[in-house]
């Protein structure tokens, strides 16, 4: 087997050539874009704004801070200026129910023209009334009303009187109101001159009396209707004296909007109500009328107040020149659907059309909607009442109580608002899923997912597009120009952050503020551009930030209360690499590996997963071990050992498969004997069939191993072995780089565990012949021998145990016989 070579520092980290750059400085770059890479993710969010069919919204998916908000925000305003502005919605007094507000649905911007034309007239409405009633005409029509009415009464008293004074009777006006008399020569009776008439003459009298009195009470009774009726002309006078006086200001307004059918039955249902009720406007009192404008004369507007007339512009798009792309950064269930605000009004909360508000739904309504998926989720019905919306294509406002049923109380029913917008939502991945998973409404509702990438290859294109990107964020946050050393240095740590040479970050957000704390190290030191060793301080600094948790640990490792040789060679013992997560910052550190091995029945047994510590991915791991040494050693004879792997001094979970080659060398070591050299590290994953596969943060890992080293001392014999797969995503920190260039530090690259144990022992590993024989004295030769050996033992173990349960079986059976206790009870033990 040939040798395993360091690799070269040429292998370790991959610079940025910035003889491709063709700019000094990014001041000098135009092209400036901030979609790099995404040509997957921005084809599905164009098909998604370009289908108008039902359920066609959209959900893009991403990492946070990949930019995926700026980038659909930029998708849609880009579609919603070739769109015209959508209409305005007001809301108006429904007066046959005033409980169910109307809307009315106008071009841009005549909605506002509408609430103002109306509170104008409201504002002259008083004026119009006072006007109209106080009028001469009006005064002159009701008064000859009334003097008719008058004469009608008095007529039929003087004609009644008339004709019972021809018979005899006179009709008399007394403060107590009417009675008749006897008469005589025109001349009423007194009652002694009444008794000294003729019997006869008497009882005529009487008889004409009593009938006169009839008829004037038919007569009386007759007044009441005649008043009714009086009162009906003067309300007819009233109402034509509103409508002619009212009529001309609405027919003003009426010719303004003659083009709005809409408007044109607004007004006339003004101009009826104003006519129904306007006389009793009159009758508030002065100091009510001169408050109509105010909050509380307008919550009185199912009273008979002017200001039932007024307009409630819900969306105004006057201003709006194209589709509007609203994002709605707190959607709660009122903020996406609406609401009914209510006053107190003498301890008891009341509302109108008036106080009815939009919510981000009625103001995106013609355009586009972002939302962040998650707060959507964590919102109160918020999710269910977009759905409801989305799925009837209309939005209804009611309040929370009310849409779930705990409110029983007469309120507001507003007419609800046609809906025609496109919603996009942004999360993550795994809220995309597990809507897909778990709401049935979810798929018909959300047709298309967007899937931005968290990285991008890393060629000479995409590096040129980076700069781009790069210079087009410092500029967004009006920063200095950076040099393109800067900018070569960037694109490296873009590379970094991915764990991948040939890859490079989508992050946004990150590069972001990388650039701004570079720009303030510029500033300290009066830099006018962004150079390489301002972005480098940057760097350091957010690492020095971040690291105290690092610097505990290696201070445990440096002191010895964690147990970590990185010279001389144990048996069984091999330094494994452990990579702990916090948030952005992830950093590795040694950890010892150890395996013991013993006669058993071919278990090995995982300390950290019986102790519940090994997670499943860790605890596959180590059973794939179990199954390379079965395949490997013991296929004609039984596996007979019993081995234990533990992570020493580990108290916390183990996760992962990555130190499952750092467990199988340590398990081969302890089966041939041969010592590890501590000075060296392993990480890598293993398969059944010995090779070794790639793992994730290793650079983090060599840096872990590399600082614990240098602080003890570099000998020039430390190194760590990776997998051959991992090279490609060396992107190491520039220390370790010159260590490795000036030998005192090594990267080897391994593609078997045949490999890795005969770096780490220096014992050939030992490559079988045609025969399937090993040359004596190799790692797989020792290791061989020793599971034959186990498996002798165990098969010698298992013969001497059936002989002596033979034996004692017979010896029992003589014994109980005679009474004795069985022989053999005491060679029973366990042999040693």
């Amino acid at each position: 087997m040939p040798a395993v070579k360091p690799l070269d520092a040429k292998q370790l980290y991959r610079y940025c050539d910035t003889s491709a750059f063709t700019f000094q400085t990014t001041a000098e770059l135009s092209a400036a874009t901030e979609i790099v890479g995404q040509e997957r993710a921005v084809d599905a969010v164009r098909f998604g704004i370009d289908m108008q069919r039902p359920g066609y919204n959209l959900f893009v998916l991403g990492d946070p801070g990949s930019g995926r908000h700026s980038v659909v925000r930029r998708l849609l305003e880009a579609r919603a200026a070739t769109e015209e502005a959508p209409s305005d919605w007001c809301y108006v007094n429904n007066f046959g129910e005033a409980n169910k507000p109307r809307l009315l649905r106008l071009p841009a911007g005549r909605g506002g023209e509408l609430a103002r034309d109306m509170r104008q007239f409201v504002a002259e409405l008083p004026k119009v009334i006072a006007a109209a009633f106080e009028g001469e005409e009006y005064r002159s029509r009701v008064e000859a009303i009334g003097e008719a009415f008058k004469e009608k009464e008095e007529n039929a008293l003087r004609e009644l009187g008339q004709k019972s004074s021809d018979e005899g009777v006179a009709l008399l006006r007394t403060p107590h109101g009417f009675v008749f008399a006897p008469m005589k020569d025109g001349e009423a009776l007194t009652p002694d001159e009444f008794e000294k008439l003729p019997e006869a003459e008497r009882d005529r009298i009487g008889k004409l009396i009593e009938d006169y009195s009839e008829r004037l009470k038919q007569l009386m009774l007759q007044f009441p209707r005649w008043r009714r009726e009086l009162q009906n002309q003067i309300k007819a006078a009233s109402r034509e004296t509103l409508g002619m006086a009212v009529g001309h200001i609405l027919d003003e307004l009426k010719e303004r909007y003659r083009e709005l059918r809409v408007v044109q039955g607004f007004l006339d249902e003004v101009l009826r109500d104003v006519v129904d009720v306007g006389e009793q406007f009159r009758e508030q009192p002065r100091e009510q009328m001169k408050g109509e404008g105010d909050l509380a004369q307008i919550v009185l507007s199912g009273s008979l107040t002017p200001a039932r007339y007024q307009v409630n512009l819900l969306v105004d798009n006057a201003e709006t020149r194209a589709a509007p792309v609203l994002y709605e950064d707190n959607p709660i269930y009122p903020n996406l659907v609406g609401r009914i605000d209510h006053i107190s009004q003498l301890g008891t909360l009341v509302t109108n059309f008036s106080l009815i508000r939009p919510g981000a739904l009625h103001r995106a309504n013609g355009g586009y909607l972002i939302l962040d998926a998650l707060k959507v989720l964590l919102q109160p019905y918020a999710w269910e009442g977009l759905k409801r919306a989305l799925r009837t294509s209309q939005v209804r406002i009611e309040s929370f109580g009310q849409a779930l049923g705990l409110v029983s109380t007469i309120s507001l029913e507003p007419e609800p608002m046609p809906l025609s917008l496109k919603v996009v939502l942004i999360g993550e991945r795994r809220v995309y899923y597990l809507l897909k998973l778990l709401d049935p409404d979810f798929e018909e509702l959300f047709k298309i997912g967007a899937d931005f990438e968290d990285e991008l290859v890393r060629d000479a294109d995409n590096t040129r597009l980076y700069a781009e990107f790069i210079a087009t964020l410092a500029r967004g946050a009006k920063l200095r120009p950076l040099a393109r050393e800067a900018v070569a240095r960037v694109v490296e740590q873009g590379a970094r952050l991915t764990g991948d040479a040939e890859r490079l970050t989508a992050s946004r957000r990150q590069m972001t503020d990388l650039l701004q704390e570079a720009d303030w190290w510029a500033a300290k030191d009066g830099h006018d551009t962004i150079s390489r060793e301002d972005v480098e301080r940057a760097l350091d600094a957010q690492v020095r930030r971040v690291d105290r948790l690092r610097g505990k640990l290696h201070e445990q490792i440096l002191r010895d209360n964690v147990l970590i040789a990185v010279a001389d060679a144990r048996v069984g013992q091999v330094n494994g690499l452990a990579v702990i997560a916090l948030d952005d910052f992830m950093f590795a550190h040694p950890v010892r590996i150890t395996a013991t091995v013993r006669v058993g029945e071919g278990n090995v047994i995982d300390i950290e997963r019986e102790t519940e510590l090994g997670g499943a991915i860790h605890s596959k791991g180590v059973l794939i071990l179990s199954s390379f040494l079965g395949a490997r050693f013991s296929r004609n004879l039984p596996l007979s050992l019993a081995a234990s792997l533990v992570f020493e001094q580990s108290y916390g979970p183990v996760e992962g498969d990555s130190a499952s080659l750092a467990e199988l060398c340590a398990l081969l070591s302890a089966l041939s004997g041969a010592p590890i050299k501590q000075s060296l590290a392993v990480t890598g994953s293993v398969n059944q069939l010995g090779d070794v596969q790639a793992i994730g943060a290793v650079n983090e890992k060599i840096e872990g191993f590399f600082d614990i080293c240098r602080a003890r001392g570099l000998s020039g014999e430390q190194g760590v072995l990776i997998p051959s797969s991992n090279v490609k995503h060396l992107m190491l920190r520039r220390d370790v780089v010159e260590a490795c260039a000036a030998g005192r530090f090594h990267i080897y690259a391994v593609q078997t565990v045949d490999e890795a144990i005969e770096l780490l022992t220096g014992v050939p590993a030992g490559e079988a012949d045609e025969e399937g024989m090993v040359p004596e004295g190799t790692i797989n030769f020792l290791v061989a021998n020793q599971l034959a050996e186990l498996s002798a033992l165990r098969q010698a173990y298992m013969a001497a145990g059936k002989q002596q349960a033979g034996n004692g079986q017979a010896n029992g059976g003589e014994a109980g016989e005679e009474g004795g206790e069985p022989a053999g009870e005491e060679d029973g033990r366990p042999l040693s």
